[in-house]
């Protein structure tokens, strides 16, 4: 009776397809969440950030190349330390904000390069210039969360961001590094 029970348990449990629980994460933390950026002025490193973005994502640590993500970044939002730079920032030689309200990234493929590190090329849209770029960024699943953190370099000329007398790199240089650490939970 034994052996049949055991039998026929082993029999239902070979005959029920194998599936992997699938996680996807998808709503964006925006508390636990930040963009920052980073550049030279005069040789020296100025660090800033936005306070203001938002986003879609859809992300399966199982099927990573199916990933998608935007987001959408509020440039009147900058926050540079100081409230003169934020306002000199927003203006048209700079972010032109009343004219180009927001930065988009839109992801295009995703590429595993093993050990939680990504590839995540797409086009990043600033003052009306698209710009393929591709984003090296990790995945760290934390309980229900996931943290995607990474950092790029964007050339400011390529998006006309300080025009006039501001588009030599004698005072700002023309690299500029966005850093991001993005936390999302899980459905």
């Amino acid at each position: 009776m034994k052996h049949r029970l055991l039998g026929l348990a082993l029999a239902t449990a070979l005959a029920i397809p194998f599936s992997s629980h699938a996680v996807e994460y998808t709503t964006v933390q925006k508390d636990k969440s930040r963009i920052d950026f980073t550049y030279k002025q005069m040789g020296v490193t100025v660090d800033g950030k936005f306070r203001r973005f938002s986003s879609t994502l859809s992300f399966d640590p199982a099927k990573p190349t199916a990933a998608k993500a935007s987001f959408d970044v509020e440039l009147a939002s900058v926050d540079t330390g100081a409230p003169e730079g934020d306002q000199e920032v927003i203006g048209k030689p700079w972010f032109n904000a009343a004219a180009f309200p927001t930065a988009r990234f839109v992801s295009g493929a995703v590429k595993p390069l093993g050990g939680n590190r990504y590839e995540v090329a797409g086009e990043l849209s600033i003052k009306g210039k698209i710009q393929p770029v591709v984003v090296p960024a990790t995945f760290t699943a934390q309980g229900s969360s996931g943290v995607f953190e990474g950092s790029f370099t964007l050339r400011r000329a390529d998006f006309s961001i300080g025009e006039g007398s501001w588009a030599k790199f004698d005072i700002v240089a023309n690299d500029v590094v966005v850093k991001f650490r993005i936390t999302a939970n899980s459905k």
